[in-house]
């Protein structure tokens, strides 16, 4: 069975990256990062919260 939680989770921290990489090149640093640090607080609580250990 898929895990639809957590499958949303990764999917929303795979677009925050790509917007990351897509800011990046366009000289946006600033919004680069937050996305960056997004991705990786969605990461982490995919992690904690949906993925079952």
């Amino acid at each position: 069975m898929v895990n639809v939680p957590a499958a949303v989770a990764a999917l929303v921290a795979a677009v925050l990256i790509g917007f990351a990489a897509l800011a990046m090149t366009g000289g946006e640093f600033g919004i680069a990062g937050v996305s960056f640090l997004s991705a990786s607080i969605v990461i982490y609580l995919r992690e904690r919260f949906f993925v079952a250990h």
